[in-house]
């Protein structure tokens, strides 16, 4: 099958959008990645949208070989997601038994019947079995309808108390030198009904993000407002932007500059940033070329609408042989929601979280044709089951021997404060 592109002019670029997510909900399968026009040489595209399926990914006997020969026998998009239990694929011994009251599967993928490639001025549609022209008129045909937004009560799934001794508890494997660093995370929850599109354009006005996604399988959604990349892959350069490092965003510009000030010299959040930078290295290095693998800026402070974040670049030259399956096994869950060294930790997150993490601290992105690549990391975002209105997010803080129980506590609400303001109704 092939694919028939044409470009149309884009007039306003925030109203398309939302045609485009309103047009895309009709499908049961879509995935919608915005950018929300943050500048940056690394970023490929504004927006991207695929919806309907032509092919999905099917697990064979063995998750990475059957990864790969559906990505190699594809010369098409493809979009999906992975869990973060996929883990269990690579780590022999690793389990996830935890509840989960959402239910994305460990992994798929999909290439779709459309693809919408946006940016400030053109919006390119490719089609199988239709005209691009059709799908153009029925996007901007679209007609917003939306349920009104309504108050959702969220409850906890740990309590502050047990929180804080979770806490405790991995800092005394901290003191035994079990780990260097663990990232610890918790669950609030619902039961409630909700407007998956409205609440996702919601959160996008709150706190717009450069790696947001709105995406519907079934009847389970993501709405995703995350500041992180997982791993890019353009032409032979690859590179992943470890986070580790929060602060509070203040109305008045001194007290805003002084927060960003305190994070860039705070000696534990930077301890925090470089042994996640060692791990990405060193995970970067199996798949690189010999001596390419280089830090490309080390505690840089970037603003985000609700707080700023200490973020390094990582990269390297990918070798010629490696496949993308190659490539999720030697860096997957990234560093950043997992710790150091990483199999040791993700056996503490699995005894001492609640909730089974699921999409959360996975990652939804898409392969190009070109088998470039771009995901994120599945972090600040709801995941809604719309069939048994169970609404949930998570967040969490890389616990170091140097913690305070209750900084990090508070951390974690920090870090979900315009998810919960959105939810508010």
């Amino acid at each position: 099958m092939t694919r028939v592109y044409q470009t149309f002019p884009v007039d306003d670029i925030n109203l398309l959008k939302e045609q485009m997510l309103n047009w895309a909900d009709q499908f049961n399968i879509c995935c919608f990645l915005d950018n929300h026009q943050y500048e940056s040489n690394l970023n490929s595209y504004e927006c991207l949208l695929g919806a309907g399926t032509t092919q999905i990914f099917k697990l064979g006997k063995d998750f990475f070989s059957s990864l790969a020969a559906f990505d190699q026998s594809n010369k098409d998009w493809i979009f999906g997601h992975f869990n973060y239990d996929v883990k269990n694929f690579i780590e022999e011994g690793l389990t996830s038994r935890h509840p989960d009251g959402i239910g994305f599967p460990d992994c798929f993928l999909f290439v779709p019947q459309v693809v919408l490639q946006l940016t400030e001025q053109a919006l390119s549609i490719g089609v199988i079995n239709k005209t691009p022209l059709s799908v153009y008129e029925e996007i901007i045909g679209t007609v917003p309808d939306y349920c009104p937004l309504t108050r959702v009560p969220i409850r906890a799934k740990l309590s502050r108390e047990e929180y804080l001794s979770g806490v405790k508890q991995l800092i005394e494997h901290l003191k035994r030198g079990d780990c260097y660093e663990v990232n610890f995370c918790q669950e609030f929850f619902a039961n409630a009904s909700i407007d998956p599109l409205l609440t996702y354009l919601k959160l996008g006005q709150v706190s717009p993000n450069p790696f947001s996604a709105f995406y519907k399988l079934d009847d389970k959604y993501l709405l995703c407002s995350s500041p992180e990349r997982y791993i890019k892959k353009n032409g032979d350069l690859i590179i992943s932007q470890p986070i580790k490092g929060t602060r509070r965003r203040d109305g008045s510009n001194e007290a805003d500059n002084f927060n960003r000030q305190q994070l860039f010299k705070s000696k534990k959040e930077r301890s925090e940033n470089v042994m996640v930078v060692d791990l990405v290295r060193n995970d970067l290095s199996k798949i690189a070329v010999e001596g390419s693998v280089q830090v490309d800026e080390l505690f840089g402070v970037y603003s985000f609408p609700n707080v700023h974040q200490m973020i390094s670049t990582v990269s390297g030259k990918i070798k010629s042989n490696v496949s993308f399956a190659d490539v999720l096994k030697s860096t997957f869950p990234m560093g950043s929601m997992t710790g150091a060294p990483k199999r040791r930790v993700m056996e503490l997150i699995e005894k001492y979280e609640r909730t089974k993490r699921g999409i959360f601290s996975g990652t939804i992105g898409y392969i190009s044709p070109q088998k470039d690549y771009d995901f994120n990391v599945v972090i600040r975002s709801i995941m809604y089951n719309k069939e048994s209105n169970y609404i949930s997010y998570q967040t969490g803080s890389a616990i170091t021997f140097y913690s305070d129980p209750k900084a990090e506590y508070e951390e974690c609400l920090l870090k979900a404060e315009a998810i919960k303001d959105v939810l508010a109704g």
